[in-house]
């Protein structure tokens, strides 16, 4: 089955670090909204916007990434039967679900930021934040299990 995707990944005009570079990019966008949480808690409202916009950015770019990997690997199966792969379900499908509904809810965050309604921002970002970073590092830890863990 690794042999399955290794030729699929070289058999597309996509590289096979493609998957890495997605995965980086969650880790990067992971470590922007650590440090710009920290940076709100600490009233460095000025850090703390730069580090989230760094984020958001960041997220976008990854989001266009793993659109174009998909699009053009299709979806990449599980390689192992074994008790890792109900692990990798149960990362996985939190994940894709709470990926897919965060998007508006972070953009409707932003918004309220950048129109200085800090009151409605502060609510939305209370409950968006955590979801934001959970789809960030369980995106990390679908992309070890799925091509770096050999169990």
């Amino acid at each position: 089955m690794l042999d399955e995707i290794a030729l699929m990944n070289e058999t597309t005009l996509i590289p096979t670090w493609h998957a890495t570079l997605n995965a980086s990019l969650n880790l990067v966008a992971t470590l922007f909204l650590a440090f710009g949480y920290r940076a709100v808690r600490k009233g460095r409202y000025e850090l703390h916007k730069r580090l989230m916009i760094a984020a958001l950015a960041t997220s976008a770019v990854f989001l266009v990434s793993y659109l174009i990997y998909h699009y053009s690997v299709g979806s990449v199966q599980y390689p192992y039967m074994d008790w890792t792969r109900s692990l990798y379900l149960a990362i996985l499908i939190p994940h894709v679900i709470l990926a897919a509904l965060m998007v508006p809810f972070i953009l409707i965050g932003v918004w309220f930021a950048f129109r200085q309604r800090f009151d409605r921002h502060k609510f939305i970002m209370r409950f968006t934040w955590p979801v934001w970073m959970f789809v960030s590092i369980s995106g990390v830890l679908v992309y070890l299990l799925l091509y770096r863990a050999h169990f």
